[in-house]
């Protein structure tokens, strides 16, 4: 019973996967329409050709038969020359038509494609953080390249192919029974037995396709997590761990891979050991009906050329069939993704500007779990004064990162609220809340640009000197004047610079943007202990009358807070600035003292 539930879990899902990608694709069906009526009107043209043909073999064999009996006669040119015109204008036909489908069905699909694309964007900017916190970055990257790439080359070749395969199909089926019926029933024998074993193969191999696009999604996170940590890989000797990793997930996508194309593969041949029993049946009869004149010889060569035609739609319905299956696989992945639960609505009307916010920052009885059964904040209680330099402090997984994802609303709190001047952080909107705060956090980031683009990021009004000044005050100013092109100077991912360069440029750009607020998340942790001094100076002009949160592991770096929050098991355990702290004997003096036990 499992089994079957199972299948029919599968069956649901591709029926709404096709549903989702007819929603895309409805936008543009009056140029599929005419597509397909090209289309059609091709598959209608060479569906004539082989009447044509006939009539030409028929002639030519009535005048062979004549000579036989002793009657003089001649092979009427112009007739000849009248039916291969008309056969030219035919076939030409049926080349234009298939062009100008092609042409509008490509439109549509990459019209489509570029829709798909755009929603999954937005639907990235949706998504709560803990969606990305669960999954690996390549497997979401994979849906939004691999995933879509199929989806537009499957749907690029397979849509006319459809249409022209099955209008071909019925025409073909008119010409064959109006020529012979006989002849048709006995090529229509070997159907049935095609149906059945395609059915069978596409049955079997839906799964493989689907498990094809999966593990590529995984091998492509495998690839993008080594790839980032490739410096740390090679720190710890863990290139043969990795290396068997690679091998282990390469071999489950050459698996699926091969059963999905060998099994799709066997159509063809199925198809064509089929038809071939098929000529053998129809060359036999359609011999006798020669012979008892019931048809004429080009009756009969053209009822062959219409078997071969016949087969050939089908034999294309089964080339499409892995086409259409990889295409299910992939629109099924981008389905999930883009029915997954986003962000809440927002439906609120405050909106706090930059200039009129004062810095009161309250957190009364918050309460927080990644999962809702395993809460890991408990009643956080705290009033921040505006201009206050708040430093968190404490040990791994005390709660430090947690409280300030919650304060800037990366993440939504399951009790009590955050306040910024008396007015709650869920009524104010996400992109105002995170507005109100610059913030330079542990991981660096920097995106393919100029200096200049990347300092400019949260602020594209600040004005060169007021970038420069910035700089200056990071003591980053001097090193990008060294650069070739200097505040021009293009940076990508493979650019020379240094991981604490990166920091001062992120710091910089925090700088730039001017919040009212700060936050900073171990911003000195990459940089050397001459430059962080010089940092902190300038850190400490910069927060001057603006409220800022400071996580820190070197607690040397946070001696000049206003308020230090000692936190532990997502509690505040003690609070007071430096030397009273100290003064208390307690947790932080303990955590003082063993960064500083040396002095």
């Amino acid at each position: 019973m499992h089994g079957r539930n199972m299948n029919l879990d599968g069956k649901k899902a591709s029926k709404k996967s096709v549903l989702k990608l007819g929603k895309y694709l409805k936008p543009y069906f009056p140029f599929l329409v005419i597509a397909w009526i090209f289309s059609i009107a091709g598959s209608i043209c060479t569906v004539l050709g082989p009447r044509f043909l006939g009539k030409i073999t028929t002639h030519c064999y009535k005048v062979r038969a004549f000579r036989d009996l002793g009657v003089s006669m001649d092979v009427d040119m112009s007739y000849i020359a009248k039916i291969g015109f008309i056969l030219i204008i035919l076939y030409t036909t049926s080349a234009v038509a298939s062009f100008i489908s092609s042409f509008l069905t490509s439109g549509a699909v990459q019209k489509a494609s570029k829709k798909m694309r755009t929603d999954i964007s937005e639907k990235i900017n949706a998504l709560p953080l803990s969606y990305f916190d669960s999954r690996p970055y390549g497997d979401v990257l994979s849906r939004v390249t691999n995933d879509v790439d199929t989806i537009s080359q499957n749907l690029n070749q397979s849509l006319n192919q459809l249409v022209y395969a099955i209008s071909l199909l019925i025409g073909v089926l008119v010409m064959m029974f109006t020529t012979s019926w006989v002849l048709a029933l006995v090529s229509l024998a070997a159907l049935p037995v095609t149906m059945i074993l395609m059915g069978l193969i596409m049955k079997v191999s839906q799964k493989y396709f689907k498990q094809q696009q999966v593990t590529l999604g995984t091998l492509n996170g495998h690839i993008e997590e080594v790839y980032s940590g490739h410096s740390i890989v090679k720190v710890f000797n863990k290139e043969d761990d990795n290396l068997e990793d690679f091998k282990k997930l390469n071999e489950s996508l050459k698996h699926s891979g091969f059963m999905s194309q060998f099994l799709s593969g066997l159509i063809m041949p199925v198809m064509m050991f089929v038809g071939n029993l098929s000529y053998i049946a129809i060359a036999v009869v359609g011999g006798r009906q020669i012979l008892s004149a019931k048809l004429a010889a080009g009756d009969v060569q053209s009822f062959i050329q219409y078997s071969r035609m016949f087969n050939q739609p089908i034999q294309q319905i089964g080339q499409m069939s892995n086409v259409l299956q990889s295409c299910a696989a992939a629109t099924e992945r981008i389905t999930e993704f883009l029915e997954e639960k986003e962000l809440e609505a927002e439906n609120v009307s405050i909106e706090i500007k930059k200039e009129d916010v004062i810095g009161n920052v309250e957190f009364d009885q918050v309460k927080f779990g990644y999962l809702p059964e395993k809460e890991i904040i408990h009643d956080f209680s705290c009033v921040v004064k505006p201009g206050q330099k708040v430093a968190i402090v404490g040990p791994t997984g005390a709660g430090k990162t947690t409280m300030v994802n919650l304060l800037m609303r990366f993440y939504e709190i399951n009790g009590g609220s955050i306040k910024i001047d008396g007015i709650p952080t869920n009524e104010i909107t996400r992109e105002n809340v995170a507005s109100l705060f610059g913030m330079v956090l542990q991981d660096t980031w920097l995106f393919e640009g100029t200096i200049m683009e990347n300092l400019k990021y949260g602020n594209q009004e600040a004005t060169y000197e007021e970038v420069k000044a910035a700089c200056k005050a990071c003591s980053v100013h001097h090193f990008i004047k060294t650069l070739p092109g200097g505040y021009d100077h293009f940076i990508d991912e493979n650019a020379t610079v240094s991981q604490g360069q990166k920091q001062l440029l992120t710091i910089a750009r925090a700088m730039i943007e001017n919040a009212p607020m700060l936050i900073l998340d171990e911003a000195t942790s990459s940089v050397d202990t001459r430059t962080e001094a010089l940092i902190q100076e300038a850190m400490d002009a910069l927060m001057k009358g603006r409220t800022s949160f400071v996580i820190a592991h070197r607690l040397s770096t946070i001696k000049n807070a206003d308020v230090i929050l000692v936190m532990k098991d997502g509690n505040i355990i003690e609070q007071g600035n430096h030397d009273s702290l100290m003064a208390q004997s307690g947790f932080y003096k303990d955590l003082y003292n063993s960064q500083f036990s040396e002095n």
